[in-house]
């Protein structure tokens, strides 16, 4: 389980997210996790065969990470967990490899977060970057949920 220490650094730190397996859906988890990063500023790629050269939060859509010609800080993996396996290989063949490897909540393979995590790579798993960024940082205070942080904010 990562720490919330870990959790803000990975957050505070990363420029980009390369989204897999996202959806131009607007009601599908993936697609409104995705905006809710580009609206933070950060750098969404989407990153989704069936999509292929549409237009996703500002960006042309990918078929697969090796299409990506500029350094990723995260793989964000809103995939089944037997598709990771392949995911995390293209990740680490990248020219310039992600610093972490994000599984969704629901998403988890410790055999392919191990081959990362060996590379060098720090794995999250199980995780929303999206609701780990509105509880670190004070967001989710308007749902009712207990944050831990102090705010004068209303």
């Amino acid at each position: 389980m990562p720490s919330d220490d870990l959790l803000r650094k990975i957050l505070k730190e990363s420029k980009s997210f390369a989204c897999v397996g996202v959806s131009p859906n607007p009601v599908r988890p993936s697609h409104y996790v995705a905006r809710y990063l580009s609206l933070k500023g950060y750098r969404v790629i989407p990153v989704n065969p069936g999509q292929l050269g549409k237009l996703l939060f500002g960006a042309d859509v990918v078929a697969n990470l090796s299409d990506i010609a500029e350094p990723v800080d995260v793989v964000d993996i809103f995939r089944r967990p037997e598709a990771v396996p392949a995911i995390v290989e293209a990740a680490l063949a990248m020219e310039s490899r992600p610093k972490t490897i994000w599984m969704q909540i629901g998403v988890t393979h410790p055999e392919a977060a191990a081959r990362a995590e060996a590379a060098g790579i720090q794995v999250i798993q199980n995780r929303c970057p999206k609701i780990e960024y509105q509880r670190l940082f004070g967001e989710l205070r308007m749902g009712g949920f207990a944050t831990g942080i102090i705010s004068s904010k209303l």
